[in-house]
């Protein structure tokens, strides 16, 4: 597997995983969490989420 791939899956999870943690602690009712971080974890989720579809739907031959 190509290792910018790889690398892109694990920043994936990684914001994956605050976004979680963000979600959790609003639901605890912190205030100072609505500041913004929401979206800027979505948008950042989709472009990593794009970049990765986008290597995913390469053909195989131009990974190298």
């Amino acid at each position: 597997m190509n290792v910018y791939l790889r690398r892109l899956y694990a920043k994936r999870a990684e914001l994956e995983a605050k976004l979680e943690l963000h979600d959790a602690r609003y639901c605890f009712g912190e205030e100072e969490v609505d500041d913004g971080t929401d979206s800027d974890l979505r948008q950042r989720l989709s472009e990593v989420s794009d970049e990765i579809a986008a290597l995913e739907n390469r053909p195989a031959s131009r990974w190298r």
